[in-house]
């Protein structure tokens, strides 16, 4: 009995880990909404996935899939935090609903990834974020090819390489930021140390 008591207590979250959840479900509809315009684009670039691969970073497999999941349902109900102050179930049955039904999966994955490292670095998680951005691509750009009735390399050229070298560079500061964000709420004690990098 004690050993199963236990294990229940280590599945539930926290008051912190809620409040974590929520302020990072917050900074992803915050950076949704800062737009950057390029000369080589006609669509904006967001800060949103920036968001996603700091939640996944800082916040590990379960809570940072926990955190973009209570983000989504607050877009789906009608709260416009999706990019552009939007929000209802038709931005997901939209053409970038895709990219943002891979959110939660990319923390799982990500998260996963790095709490199987025995050492954690800013190289292993910048390492485990291609690995999820390639699932956001892949999800999204299937989705964006079915909705907008586009072939592959359309769909390709219109949802990945226009926006690759930018997801990249926010690749770079995720990793950055996040090992340092992770490590400071571990100081604080926050976080477990233990949990992930």
């Amino acid at each position: 009995m004690k050993p199963k008591s236990m294990s229940n207590q280590k599945n539930k979250l926290s008051l912190k880990e809620m409040i974590l959840c929520g302020i990072f479900a917050a900074l992803t509809a915050i950076m949704a909404q800062i737009r950057i315009y390029t000369p080589f684009s006609t669509a904006p670039i967001t800060l949103q996935t920036l968001a996603v691969f700091l939640s996944a970073a800082v916040l590990g497999s379960k809570k940072g899939a926990i955190s973009l999941l209570i983000y989504i349902l607050l877009g789906i109900t009608g709260i416009p935090v999706f990019s552009n102050f939007k929000g209802g179930p038709s931005v997901i049955a939209g053409p970038t609903g895709g990219y943002i039904i891979s959110f939660p999966i990319i923390a799982l994955v990500v998260g996963l990834i790095l709490e199987n490292r025995k050492r954690i670095s800013r190289i292993n998680m910048f390492g485990a974020m291609v690995v999820g951005l390639l699932i956001c691509y892949i999800i999204g750009t299937v989705h964006l090819a079915l909705v907008s009735n586009l072939n592959l390399i359309k769909a390709i050229t219109a949802g990945v390489i226009t926006f690759l070298p930018f997801d990249i560079i926010k690749l770079f500061i995720a990793a950055f930021l996040g090992y340092e964000i992770r490590h400071a709420l571990e100081r604080a004690g926050l976080l477990q140390a233990n949990e992930t990098a």
